[in-house]
């Protein structure tokens, strides 16, 4: 049978991640939108596309969570974008009223299906969603760390003039200016970048990773990235509905992993039909554990300003 994946927001990115879960064929599509034919008009385009790329994946737009029912798999990407000038805390209470209503709603209609969240501030979205649906915690997971990596992978690889196939990067924390990029363990064809190019140019990689999201919000300056972000959902949405276990960093709940408890942070985790399936520990120098603990801390300061809107 099908599998069925419900994408919640048909604005740029979701109508993405519609497109590519179609094109790769890895589930019929729910499209969901509170704006009427919003999410129609882009469905019936996306399955008017379908005989051209050849696929049989069916796309349904709808404005009602009735359309939802049954999904393996729920991603969450209504909310509002980041604009120039704006830190992904300013969409804090603004998005956190958005996550919970929308979760309060899918959650009933498809009890065993897993979380994907993309709105932003991220790791924050995900503990609201994580309260309202009561999911365990291995159902419910942030795209960060795919997207952040990804950024990391297209620097070094413009860095170094390679090809981006032959890079490998690993980025912990929270998404965003705290995000920790561990250069030791990024590599490229197996070869660790710190072999391979001087302190002072990886510096700058990393700090271009950091604030890759805000380049591009700058550059189109009434919206914010798309086509990676959709990418990177779409990779950790593969990895679950086929249960190929990719080692991805995503944003998961930690109950003790990395000196971290009750909170979603960006760390390497296993992604199958369960969801996150483990939560990889690799050992850190005493500089990147004190980043990833300050990245903690801010991701904590945004969670406990929930709990003082009592949302």
């Amino acid at each position: 049978m099908q599998k069925k994946v419900t994408v919640v927001g048909a604005g740029n990115v979701g109508a993405t991640v519609a497109q590519r879960l179609a094109e790769k064929e890895l589930a019929d599509v729910a499209l969901i939108d509170i704006v009427e034919g919003l999410p129609q008009g882009r469905a019936l385009d996306l399955q008017e596309a379908a005989p051209i790329e050849k696929h049989d994946a069916r796309v349904i737009g709808a404005n009602t969570y009735e359309a939802s029912e049954g999904s393996d798999l729920i991603i969450i990407t209504a909310g509002l974008p980041r604009k120039p000038g704006m830190g992904r805390g300013d969409l804090l209470a603004t998005n956190a009223k958005i996550v919970k209503s929308v979760i309060e709603q899918v959650a009933p209609l498809s009890s065993n299906a897993i979380l994907i969240i993309v709105t932003n501030p991220l790791d924050a979205m995900c503990h609201v969603a994580f309260q309202a649906s009561k999911f365990p915690k291995n159902r419910v997971v942030g795209m960060a760390g795919v997207l952040d990596g990804a950024r990391f992978r297209s620097f070094i690889a413009a860095e170094l003039n390679v090809s981006v196939e032959n890079t490998h990067a690993f980025v912990l924390g929270g998404h965003g200016r705290t995000m920790v990029p561990l250069p030791r363990y990024s590599t490229v064809a197996g070869i660790p970048l710190t072999e391979l190019l001087p302190p002072d140019r990886i510096e700058a990689v990393v700090e271009r990773t950091r604030w890759g999201g805000a380049e591009i919000v700058d550059l189109l300056k009434t919206g914010s990235a798309y086509y990676a972000p959709a990418s990177a959902v779409v990779e950790m949405a593969e990895s679950i509905l086929k249960d190929k276990k990719k080692i991805l960093p995503c944003a998961a709940y930690l109950q003790g992993e990395y000196g971290i408890h009750d909170l979603f942070i960006g760390v390497p985790v296993k992604l199958g039909k369960n969801g996150v399936e483990e939560i990889i520990e690799v050992s850190l120098t005493k500089d990147e554990h004190a980043a990833l603990q300050k990245s903690a801390d801010f991701v904590r300061s945004f969670v406990e300003s929930l709990i003082s809107m009592d949302l």
